[in-house]
């Protein structure tokens, strides 16, 4: 009997996993302007942006700038979408189907890895139309070290759906989501290097970018994209093993942190 019970709460809990994770793989689907916006933003600092400094700084770098940024971008999105997918948990506390989720006996650590699992997908199908515009542009990216990069994908979409959760954890409103989240991600942009080397910075400037999580999102993918090649050294800050660690130990922390804090604030309401 107690086997039994078991095995029924844990198929309840892998059911509510996949029909959150579902649901957010859907609500992407529909939403053709968060698609289109997925599109937009790396036209803009990879296309344009990008091409620019490449024309006017790619000589002197003794790197492909255009290859630099993609890589940035790509981590970027990952990192960013993931994050945002939780956030709009705060949102969905409010609004349509999610009402009931979070009224229903159902584990919130469920909703949480539900969560994380859908927006990790949703993240990997918006890089695709990253992938999609460097090819149609003409980025000369090596395939194989493309490749190399899969296994990280996910890895790094869940270190950004962590993120997510320690933050959403301490907002209590729609409102607050909407004016704190873009406070603490899009200075993270620039900390991280996304469009910008940043092997050298003032003190300060050097100290910031250390502590944003994104630094090591972003600079694990290109330590394995570069792995090998001559310009390794002047675009990679750590060692993808260092990077690989920091985001294990601070993802599980984050997660950690952030899932007890939820559940806490939850069931105090």
């Amino acid at each position: 009997m107690h086997m039994y019970k078991l095995f029924q709460k844990t198929t309840l809990t892998i059911n509510v996993i996949l029909t959150i994770a579902f649901r957010d793989i859907a609500k992407l689907l529909r939403d053709r302007t968060r698609m289109l916006a997925s599109l937009v933003f790396p036209v803009i600092f990879i296309g344009i942006l990008g091409t620019s400094l490449q024309q006017n700084l790619g000589q002197g770098l003794g790197y492909n700038f255009l290859v630099f940024v993609f890589i940035g971008v790509l981590g970027q999105t990952l990192f960013q979408s993931t994050a945002a997918g939780i956030i709009s948990l705060v949102e969905d506390r409010q609004n349509d189907f999610s009402q009931e989720m979070f009224i229903a006996p159902i584990s919130r650590y469920a909703i949480l890895l539900g969560k994380i699992a859908g927006e990790t997908v949703v993240s990997v199908l918006q890089i695709s139309g990253v992938l999609i515009f460097a090819f149609i542009i003409g980025i000369p990216l090596q395939i194989s070290s493309l490749l190399s990069l899969l296994p990280f994908v996910f890895f790094i979409s869940f270190f950004g759906g962590a993120f997510g959760v320690v933050v959403m954890a301490n907002l209590s409103d729609q409102k607050s989501a909407s004016q704190i989240f873009p406070f603490l991600l899009f200075p993270q942009f620039f900390l991280a290097g996304v469009f910008n080397p940043i092997t050298k910075l003032p003190l300060p400037i050097l100290i910031a970018s250390r502590i944003a999580p994104m630094t090591y999102a972003v600079d694990l993918l290109r330590g394995v994209y570069y792995w090998g090649k001559p310009e390794y050294a002047k675009v990679v800050l750590f060692n993808p093993l260092f990077d690989f660690m920091v985001i294990l130990v601070f993802g599980t922390i984050f997660l950690v942190v952030g899932t007890l804090s939820f559940v806490r604030n939850e069931r105090n309401k």
